[in-house]
């Protein structure tokens, strides 16, 4: 693996926190955290310990990301998703915003001008568009990124899934007003993630960079409470008990390492009291129970607040 250099983006955070510029997550994602970082702001461990690097192994949206880019300056930020057409949108954003907001804006107008009909037939050209480059492994370009984009805002619900092939398989989402991009918070993500190391691989490839003054936020994809709520393949591939498991495993060299963790995951009891799964797996450390809203369920009556867990040492 080629040897990545931490640099300090001090003056440029610094830059935006003086022009009180904020930014928040440029794509919705199923699971997203923006609502819960009330409660996981609470655990942030910069302030009370000499914490300089955050490293978030499945970053997903971004919601914990932003909020700390937002609120701290530090050392080192590292972010990676085994999710490789996001990690490209992310790379994109980092380093060349004027070309992909060109594309945004030309892809946002075509929508716009066509009819509710038209629209959902340019989703689903659009999607066959993005799957063919991923069959042909030609997806790190602006109208990749783009695309992602795009068809993260049109589609039901912000879900991102794929089959086993790996292709992209959510269906329109049919809004009448949906908002595609937003310019100016683009181009402030470009600047925040100016020197953040980004990585496209397995979580684990983060270790290497954890010690006694890092602080990790880990998301992974939940475990299923139920047979029909699972939403876990947004790669190729699953994420079972097995995964769950192996995950606890890396928490472990986290916590062996001295540095600091918060694990978010899905509360097995919200479906069956004796479920223990996550409390005996991680039994060594403190567990809290949290109510978060569930909003993607096809059954609209089966939305509403359930128990997540954070798992942390802090």
């Amino acid at each position: 693996m080629e040897k990545l250099s931490l640099n300090s983006y001090n003056e440029q955070n610094s830059f935006l926190k003086n022009n009180n510029i904020t930014v928040s997550p440029f794509i919705k994602w199923a699971g997203g955290k923006r609502a819960l970082i009330p409660a996981i702001s609470r655990f942030y461990p910069f302030e009370s310990l000499k914490i300089d690097t955050y490293i978030e192994p499945f970053v997903g949206s971004g919601a914990i990301l932003f909020d700390i880019l937002n609120k701290f300056t530090l050392k080192n930020i590292i972010i990676n998703d085994i999710n490789a057409q996001l990690i490209s949108t992310y790379k994109f954003i980092q380093l060349n915003p004027s070309i992909l907001i060109k594309k945004l804006r030309e892809l946002k107008k075509y929508f716009f001008d066509l009819s509710q009909t038209k629209r959902s037939d340019f989703y689903y050209e659009i999607r066959n568009i993005y799957n063919k480059n991923i069959e042909n492994n030609d997806f790190k370009t602006a109208d990749m990124a783009a695309s992602f984009i795009f068809l993260n805002k049109t589609c039901y619900n912000g879900l991102y899934r794929v089959n086993k092939k790996g292709l992209f398989n959510v269906p329109y989402g049919s809004y009448k007003n949906p908002s595609i991009f937003d310019e100016d918070n683009i181009y402030n993500i470009s600047k925040l993630l100016k020197n953040v190391v980004i990585l496209n691989g397995v979580y684990n490839n983060t270790l290497e960079f954890i010690d006694e003054n890092t602080f990790v936020y880990l998301d992974p994809p939940y475990r299923p409470l139920s047979s029909s709520s699972s939403f876990t393949s947004y790669a190729k591939g699953d994420f079972n008990d097995y995964d769950q498991i192996e995950l606890s495993n890396f928490i472990k060299m986290i916590d062996n390492r001295r540095a600091k963790f918060i694990l978010s995951n899905s509360d097995p009891k919200n479906t069956d009291i004796n479920d223990n799964f996550f409390d005996d797996l991680y039994t060594d450390f403190k567990i809290y129970r949290i109510s978060a809203k569930r909003s993607i369920n096809s059954d609209s009556s089966k939305r509403g607040f359930v128990n997540e867990l954070l798992i942390t040492n802090i």
